[in-house]
């Protein structure tokens, strides 16, 4: 049986006078995160080459570790695996030819600060830019501490104006910088002015706060955020060690509010590139009643590519997940296509061949089957839904499936230049 540990500060020198109250109000977290080698020295065995190579990594990137995560990583052991999250190392200053700055296009797709509408009915609104800890493999690490600032309010309205007149957008993100950095009222007053907009149907919140700082997740907040249902938050471990007691707590005054929270993974070397961590994971998620939801294929931003690990591996990962255990606990694994292309899924092959009549499939145990198509296998919809066109013409592959387009042509086809048409 899992054992849930709880954190305690008291084993910690640098924390030992700390009272409860303090240790368990995250205000007090967030004014003694840790940002310098010196106190980091106090809560980590820190040698001589780690102490230089810190010198010259914190030249370029930022630290910041709770006292929270820092008490719960190992203090010597190099490779544990909230160690690694949290202390920035040497190979951050590699350059990859691979590195990209912003890899996602999130500020090229942004026509109002914050704002990104990439896919068609949703939106993610980056209100702040300050997190309670730099992760050490953060996609937005070009701007996550490095003004600490939150979003003006003049451009949160802009947003909200824009999400107003975009009546396909039914789906808000909010995410940052982590957005339970914020108090309580300036949070709802963001979520309000949304919940406000008749055609957005949910909002969502990422933020990571239960796993580097649980104690966040106050009664108050809690008892704000379920007064705007539908709300969903979506958080972020990435190895069952992060799941305390503290943690657990957390997560859970959150489903007992009727929030539904998701779980996003990061693939991450020697973290959790391993299937059985993996497992262990996920399956420790669903007791604390936290979905797995995505598996993420490590990002292509600078100062992380130590982290990557092939795509191949994350394949294997699902292969061990898949049929070896429930659905509930599989993430779908995918990678955030560089240039703003999205989520793109990716899963062992269980498609082996087809004709014109059968397929021949693979289950989890190499079981090697055939589904037979009907006689009949063309189909119609006479559906209300599509019969009033309500969710409007479809958009890439789908509408070639659908016959609503015959092909989908790159913007600077050649072949078109050649006979003359633009």
């Amino acid at each position: 049986m899992f054992e849930y540990s709880t954190v305690n500060s008291r084993e910690v020198p640098l924390f030992r006078d700390v009272t409860e109250e303090q240790w368990n109000d995250w205000h007090w977290q967030m004014r003694n995160v840790i940002t310098d080698i010196n106190t980091l020295d106090k809560v980590a065995d820190i040698d001589r080459k780690e102490h230089e190579d810190l010198e010259k990594t914190l030249g370029k990137f930022k630290m910041a570790i709770t006292p929270y995560y820092a008490a719960l990583m190992d203090s010597s052991y190099k490779l544990c695996s909230v160690r690694l999250q949290a202390i920035p190392q040497i190979a951050e200053l590699n350059d990859d030819v691979s590195d990209m700055h912003d890899p996602l296009h999130e500020d090229v797709d942004s026509s109002i600060p914050g704002l990104t509408h990439r896919y068609p009915d949703r939106v993610l609104l980056l209100i702040t830019d300050i997190c309670s800890m730099n992760c050490r493999h953060c996609t937005r690490r070009r701007i996550v501490g490095q003004k600490d600032s939150n979003l003006s309010w003049d451009n949160i309205q802009r947003a909200v104006d824009y999400i107003k007149e975009h009546t396909e957008v039914r789906d808000v993100l909010l995410s940052g910088g982590d957005p339970f950095t914020l108090a309580d009222s300036s949070l709802e007053r963001i979520i309000a002015a949304i919940r406000e907009i008749s055609h957005v149907e949910i909002i969502r919140i990422g933020t990571r706060t239960p796993v580097v700082m649980p104690m966040r997740v106050t009664d108050d907040l809690v008892n704000m955020l379920k007064k705007y249902h539908p709300i969903y938050v979506n958080t972020h471990f990435n190895h069952y060690k992060e799941i305390t007691h503290e943690a657990k707590e957390a997560c859970e005054k959150m489903a007992n509010a009727g929030i539904p929270v998701g779980n996003q993974s990061v693939l991450l070397r020697d973290v959790n590139d391993c299937p059985r961590i993996m497992k262990k994971l996920v399956h420790e998620l669903l007791k604390i009643r936290v979905k797995p939801y995505y598996l993420y294929q490590c990002d292509l931003s600078k100062g992380i590519s130590h982290f990557r690990v092939s795509v191949s591996k994350g394949i294997e990962i699902i292969e061990s997940l898949r049929g070896h255990t429930t659905g509930m606990a599989v993430p779908t694994y995918v990678v955030d296509a560089p240039g703003g292309g999205g989520k793109i899924p990716l899963s062992p092959n269980y498609l082996l061949s087809h004709s014109d009549k059968r397929y021949v499939l693979r289950n989890y145990e190499g079981v090697i089957t055939t589904y037979t198509q009907p006689s009949n296998i063309f189909s119609e919809c006479w559906c209300e839904l599509c019969k009033n066109n309500e969710y409007g013409p479809l958009d890439g592959v789908a509408s070639l499936l659908n016959g609503e387009k015959l092909a989908l042509e790159p913007k600077d086809l050649a072949r078109r230049h050649r006979n003359g048409h633009t």
